[in-house]
């Protein structure tokens, strides 16, 4: 049985109809797990997520870890019922009205009380040691920044040995990718940093999506990103990703043709990139 299956239960469910003991225990290991003197802030954004995110919060409470840590949420101006998952868990969040992950990263670090920082996405699920692999390598000389891959979790209608594929290819396009333009490589689902150089730096709220990759572009200037590759941190997140593209083969010619056109670019470092038009914020 593959480690997430036991998070399925409540994810992408309607959550009046989740069981009170899975609600109790949430809650119950919130309260353990929280310090008031944490050495990593651990931030979940999300916007309209009341169907994953007590599925993701769940994941993270049952890691396990031997330091002080906090656990938090952003919610993003959210108009379901995602506000009601969260004071059901008791978990500590605050709301951000500017809609838009940069603005909700932005809000997270600001309250964030700890030294490292890892960044959550409400419709994913964390591995076990995802926590502590994680510090661990950031407590590291010279390392500024941390992050992992990541796996969809299948629907009815794909095929799991097709998506496997896909990642595996993937994984392998971001191994070289890594090499000279990490920050490519940068997904805020599994990205965690130094929190005060970030708090210098901050997230680019003028854009709509790539904040995570710009601020972990921006960490170069202070130490090394490393590339954890290890089990231990591959997240599993929803596929809808994919799902916008229209289908997986659809997302096999669109990454392969994108990969070709950008292959020569992958062996130099960059120190900065034009904003695409379409994804500025005006």
């Amino acid at each position: 049985m593959i480690w997430y299956s036991k998070y399925l239960q409540v994810y992408n469910k309607a959550f009046q109809a989740t069981s009170t003991s899975i609600i109790e225990e949430v809650r119950g290991k919130l309260s353990e797990m929280n310090s008031d003197s944490p050495l990593v802030s651990v931030v979940i954004i999300a916007h309209n997520e009341e169907t994953r995110i007590l599925a993701c919060i769940w994941s993270l409470c049952d890691n396990s870890i031997d330091f002080p840590i906090e656990i938090m949420a952003i919610n993003n101006n959210s108009t379901d019922r995602t506000v009601d998952v969260l004071n059901q868990t008791g978990i500590r969040w605050f709301n951000e009205e500017k809609k838009g992950p940069g603005h909700a990263r932005q809000c997270g670090l600001n309250h964030a009380r700890g030294k490292y920082y890892l960044c959550i996405d409400a419709d994913t699920l964390y591995p076990l040691h995802y926590i502590k692999t994680h510090v661990k390598e950031l407590m590291q000389p010279g390392i500024v920044c941390t992050f992992g891959l990541w796996s969809f979790i299948p629907s009815e209608n794909q095929s799991p040995t097709a998506l496997r594929l896909y990642e595996f290819l993937r994984d392998i396009h971001l191994r070289i990718q890594s090499i000279k333009r990490p920050e490519l490589c940068v997904r805020g689902m599994n990205f965690g940093f130094s929190t005060d150089i970030a708090k210098q730096i901050g997230f680019r709220t003028d854009i709509k999506r790539g904040e995570d990759g710009s601020l972990a572009l921006s960490l170069k200037e202070y130490g090394k990103l490393r590339f954890l590759t290890t089990r231990k941190v591959r997240v599993f997140t929803s596929n809808s990703t994919l799902n916008a593209d229209g289908s997986l083969t659809n997302s096999y010619k669109i990454r392969i043709l994108k990969a070709i056109k950008n292959f020569t670019g992958l062996f130099k470092s960059k120190s900065s990139y034009k904003d695409d038009d379409s994804n500025l914020i005006k």
